[in-house]
């Protein structure tokens, strides 16, 4: 029962977790676009996912933390790990200074993850307050 309960959170922290890189990833597309050459980024979020939980970041608990004395606390950090296949766009307009990003398509895609983080953040909190409902007595 834990587990399966276990693994319905970590699905949910997985996704909210990838949104939230596609997230940086968007704005760090936005932020760049009168950089010259700079090329516009983005991940194949389903892709991503499906291999964060068949054993990407679930799996690897932490970075551990190196100690150079004796009397130093022994510990793990976040992993902090990054999407691993972080691709180019392809432009469908080419710019003359070699820039590829799209503002029109980079405010699109930054409103639409937005509004799936929101999504599944909701989602989580509505599974919690159920859970949180049938633990209690009435």
């Amino acid at each position: 029962m834990i587990d399966k309960l276990g693994s319905a959170l970590n699905f949910q922290q997985e996704v909210l977790n990838l949104r939230q890189q596609r997230h940086e990833v968007l704005t760090s597309n936005i932020a760049n676009a009168d950089t010259p050459n700079y090329k516009a980024r983005d991940f194949d979020f389903s892709q991503e996912l499906s291999r964060a939980m068949e054993g990407g970041r679930a799996a690897q608990g932490g970075l551990a933390l190196s100690t150079t004395s004796a009397g130093h606390i022994e510990g793990h950090g976040s992993s902090g790990s990054k999407v691993h296949d972080l691709m180019y766009r392809v432009p469908a307009q080419p710019s003359l200074d070699g820039n590829t990003v799209d503002m029109d398509r980079e405010r699109a895609e930054f409103a639409d993850n937005a509004v799936r983080y929101q999504a599944s953040l909701s989602m989580l909190n509505s599974s919690i307050r159920g859970l949180k409902s049938s633990m209690q007595s009435e």
